[in-house]
């Protein structure tokens, strides 16, 4: 009886360290990457800003082939929303257009509903290098409220959400720089 004891008292120290220390980590996270696209800024903004085109580079969108996607009002334009239905890797949820400064910057919220419950924040920015360059970036953020937010000391977010960030603004780079050559 003196050992469950023990080990009882032992799981619950744990428990209140770990709770206790949950209070002074960080619930933000923030990631954010960017890629120069040798493409006219106007070109870029115009395909990045058609929420649909992010099915053809995000890296997200081919985690499920077989995923249901639906689509309610008009894409390119505040207030769109692409919601889509997959597996236990890409899960449920939506993402909605939510501020366009027009040739500059798109904002969205994604609203996470299974496998998990959470609401953050996303962008694209376009920036005109040259003539013929754009620079891309593609930002995510999140919270993660007590004491979830402890899960934030054994998950890297930045490598995780930032490795996918890197392939599907490669993607895009791709696509774009070699969709103009094809019609040049």
């Amino acid at each position: 009886m003196k050992i469950i004891k023990s080990i009882l008292i032992v799981i619950v120290g744990i428990v209140a360290v770990a709770l206790i220390a949950a209070l002074f980590i960080k619930k933000e996270y923030a990631v954010e990457r960017d890629i120069v696209i040798n493409r006219p800024e106007a070109e870029v903004f115009t395909y990045i800003k058609q929420l649909r085109n992010q099915d053809h580079f995000s890296v997200w969108a081919t985690r499920d082939p077989n995923m249901k996607k639906e689509y309610r009002g008009t894409d390119g334009t505040v207030g769109f929303i692409s919601a889509w239905e997959g597996n236990d890797e890409v899960g449920k949820g939506e993402q909605e257009i939510k501020k366009i400064t027009e040739g500059e910057r798109i904002d969205y919220e994604l609203r996470f509903i299974e496998p998990f419950q959470a609401t953050d924040d996303a962008y694209m920015t376009t920036d005109s290098i040259s003539e013929n360059q754009t620079q891309v970036k593609w930002g995510f953020s999140g919270k993660m409220d007590y004491p979830m937010n402890l899960m934030l000391l054994f998950m890297d977010m930045e490598e995780m959400l930032g490795g996918d960030l890197k392939t599907g603004l490669e993607k895009l780079k791709t696509q774009l720089e070699k969709k103009m050559q094809a019609v040049q």
